[in-house]
């Protein structure tokens, strides 16, 4: 499997008017920004709060010569002023409140005169420039290195209905100015374009969004995420149905439809850049960034069927009649081609050719552009009878496949018999049902809709990778203990996938755990080609379980956190990997609202872990963590008295299946450091794995011999332990192999001398035994003690931890 690597393309982060709308919000974004954690972000930033309505207000009220002008303009200096006084000090400050005031002063000059559409587009365009070059000063505030960027530097674009950006011109303007800024934030002006005289032309509603995915085209961003006031979308308006969840994951097709239906959260010009590039695309609330996230995918959905009950209050029909000697289907094509042409395609449209009439629907902000189109084509496009109706709603299911998918069509039309119906469409790619129906109260009908369609049993995708031992014994326990599992948690548990190191199997159907125990034929596949499978699954959760050895499978956990899966695990070196790639792995799963669980890492069954969780969670503040964690290791050092070699011990705890395939792997101490290091970071200490003192009882000579040349050579073991044996006699102590976090942090790995008496010595053969000393158990240390090993102890681990995660869904 492939090695995980940080990605070098830079990320764009958009934010929006809401997200900047006070002191607190700016600061609370240059956070989200600051926990990205590359320091090269681009960042795209609408006009604060209410800006940009004060200009347009600023903007007619100067044309109408009203004398709310002044109070308006007061009103926007004082909010603006505010903003840099909540967030700024010092030379910054003063710096940024002279460009203000300068700004106000040219506005007011520009007000006095005569405006053409190109000095209101300029004046319009401040609003944008404040919020970047704030937010920029407050990033360098902060110690960052910041820029802000006008985007009518590089973003070239000709005047139309809506600008039309020169897409080669401008990726090359771009590119030289990242390349003169290098490796720091840059702030860039969302809304935003001009034109070859340098003129500043506007984008258009939710232009700010079509800026940041246009911004992440230009630049080869791999990702964009647009934060706002909401996590994503939902199944529903949240605000009209309660039970509404959050989508992880959308289609491009279904999120372009979406938009195209006039959703407030998608935009259809907002996802053409996302469609011509590579990028990602994700959805995120900026208040809350621990709610959760959409993530726009570009593969084709798995799920079939409706996946979001859309709809719009006010909808207003035009009807046209083709002329009797026209031919119909030519008219209607020429119609329609006629308005895509302007970015008017219809939101729903209604084909009578008995009556040779065709009805469009728009909502009231884009129909009187499309009728005025429509009424300057009339003389060419052979029609008449052109007229414009309002008092309509719209209501619709969007979801791929959703126009194939019976029960729910049936459901649809069931509940809309009774309505005043003027017609219902499917779309073309059957990823949209709609209906248009004369005005009415959409709540009741929102809701019964979304309940009779959505509320249904949980899909869980559960998908192993690892079949040897303990793989294979938690497969015959998942099949024993599922059925208890789903009606604890009200869920319906599918076994999705299996892999082995020579490949695996996948199943939308699910597979049989048993049969996976001795009938199991894996088809070798790249691990690419897994995620691209994962990513288009058809469950609501997906849980990965690794019960191997692997690094390679480890190094690739935010990957799997990226397309959506929860994590168990058994292995333990993500866990025990420098901090660098651990917090990485652990930040991955917190950015897309996963859980990883890996109580199976350490002590197999014992629960140490949630232990460690249960103290932090309490209040108390654990102080030092001791104990002999190999199973391995505690029966060599109880069994070993000095009578027999330390090597024949080896030998026989090798043939009953007691070590590893390679006894080097329990004898170097490395399974032990790794353990010590994972519980320590489950206690607060930030340790790397070289932090802690490792005594390997492998001499030098014998480590990087073949495992046949070692067990040949077993013998050399004996002298030093036998040694340590020895010294230990003679103070009368017992020798054992203890891993010891102290107080300030010091951590080692090694044979310690113990008192007869000691808690570590008198243990049941391969038992574990965990100390813990905290505020509360300072003088008298918390003992767990049991088989730290097996696998059954560890499979049983493996299944508390799905459990705990199920419960969580």
């Amino acid at each position: 499997m492939q090695q995980f690597t940080t990605p070098l393309a830079r990320q764009v982060h958009k934010f929006g008017g809401s997200s900047l709308a006070d002191p607190g919000c700016y600061r609370r974004v240059a956070g989200l920004i600051e926990q990205q954690g590359r320091g090269d972000e681009l960042i795209v930033v609408s006009a604060a709060g209410k800006t940009t309505n004060r200009l347009i207000q600023l903007l007619d009220l100067s044309e109408s010569g009203d004398h709310a002008l002044a109070a308006v303009f007061g009103a926007l200096q004082s909010y603006q002023q505010g903003l840099i006084d909540g967030l700024l000090e010092g030379e910054r400050h003063l710096q940024l409140s002279a460009a203000l005031a300068a700004d106000l002063e040219e506005i007011t000059r520009t007000l006095q005169g005569a405006m053409d559409a190109l000095e209101r587009n300029r004046l319009m365009a401040f609003g944008e420039v404040w919020s970047a070059r704030l937010l920029a000063a407050l990033l360098q505030e902060r110690g960052n290195q910041a820029s802000w960027l006008d985007a009518r530097r590089f973003l070239l674009a000709e005047e139309a209905a809506l600008a039309r950006v020169a897409v080669a011109a401008s990726r090359e303007r771009l590119q030289s100015l990242l390349s003169e800024l290098g490796s720091q934030y840059v702030v860039v002006t969302g809304f935003i374009a001009a034109d070859a005289a340098g003129r500043t032309l506007l984008l258009g509603r939710n232009g700010s969004d079509y800026s940041a995915t246009l911004l992440g085209s230009l630049a080869g961003a791999e990702a964009t995420t647009i934060w706002s006031d909401v996590a994503g979308v939902y199944s529903a308006d949240p605000r009209r149905v309660k039970s509404a969840h959050l989508l992880e994951r959308l289609s491009l097709a279904e999120a372009n439809e979406l938009a195209r239906l006039g959703s407030p959260v998608l935009h259809s010009r907002t996802l053409q850049p996302v469609i011509d590039s590579q990028q990602r695309l994700a959805l995120r609330c900026s208040y809350d960034p621990q709610a959760g996230s959409t993530q726009i995918l570009r593969r084709k959905s798995l799920v079939k069927g409706a996946r979001i009950v859309t709809s719009l209050d006010q909808v207003v029909l035009i009807e046209l009649k083709v002329l009797p000697h026209q031919e119909y289907g030519s008219v209607i094509g020429a119609i329609e081609q006629q308005l895509a042409a302007q970015q008017l395609s219809a939101l729903a449209c209604h084909a009578q050719p008995d009556r040779k009439v065709l009805r469009l629907a728009y909502t009231p902000e884009a129909a009187p552009n499309a009728f005025a189109l429509l009424q300057a084509f009339q003389s060419e496009g052979g029609y008449t009878g052109l007229i414009q109706r309002e008092g309509y709603s719209l209501l619709a299911l969007v979801g791929a496949g959703v126009c194939d998918h019976a029960e729910q069509c049936h459901r649809f039309y069931r509940l809309l018999a009774e309505l005043p119906v003027e017609f219902i469409q499917t779309s073309k790619e059957g990823i949209s049902l709609i209906a248009v129906v004369r005005e009415l109260t959409l709540e009741p009908l929102l809701l019964s809709l979304h309940a009779c369609l959505f509320h249904h049993t949980r899909r869980v995708g559960v998908v192993l990778f690892g079949r040897g031992n303990i793989g294979s014994q938690w497969l015959a326990l998942y099949a024993r203990e599922k059925a208890r599992l789903e009606a604890a948690h009200h869920l319906e548990l599918t076994l999705f996938g299996v892999f082995d190191s020579r490949g695996g199997l996948l199943a939308d159907g699910g597979l049989d755990p048993l049969q996976m125990l001795d009938n199991f034929h894996p088809q070798p596949q790249s691990w690419a080609e897994i995620l691209a499978q994962l990513e288009q699954h058809s469950f609501d959760d997906l849980i990965a379980i690794d019960l191997t050895a692997s690094i390679e499978l480890s190094a690739a956990y935010p990957e799997l956190a990226q397309v959506g899966a929860h994590l168990i695990t058994a292995n333990k070196f993500a866990g025990s990997a420098p901090a660098e790639i651990y917090q990485k792995v652990r930040q991955s799963f917190l950015d897309h609202q996963r859980q990883w669980r890996y109580n199976a890492t350490v002590g197999a069954g014992l629960p140490i872990q949630s232990t460690l969780q249960m103290f932090s969670h309490s209040g108390d503040r654990i102080h030092g963590i001791s104990g002999i964690f190999s199973g391995t290791l505690s029966w060599l050092f109880q069994q070993y008295d000095g009578t027999r070699p330390f090597s024949e011990l080896v030998e026989e705890a090798w043939q009953h299946g007691l070590t590893e395939p390679d006894p080097r792997e329990d004898l170097s101490g490395q399974d032990v450091r790794r353990k010590l290091l994972i519980l320590a970071r489950e206690a607060g200490f930030a340790l790397e794995p070289e932090q802690i003192s490792l005594q390997n009882l492998v001499p030098p000579a014998l480590r990087q011999l073949s495992r046949e040349a070692f067990m040949e050579r077993l013998a050399e073991l004996d002298d030093p332990v036998l040694d340590a044996f020895e010294e230990a006699q003679q103070q009368q102590k017992m020798l054992r192999y203890v891993a010891r976090l102290e107080r300030d942090g010091r951590a080692s790995v090694g044979l310690e001398a113990l008192e007869p008496h000691h808690p570590f010595v008198n243990l049941r053969p391969c038992d574990n035994i965990f100390a813990v000393e905290t505020d509360w158990y300072r003088t008298n240390p918390l003992i767990l003690q049991g088989p730290g090993a097996g696998r059954e102890v560890t499979a049983a681990a493996v299944q508390a931890d799905l459990w705990a995660v199920c419960a969580a869904l």
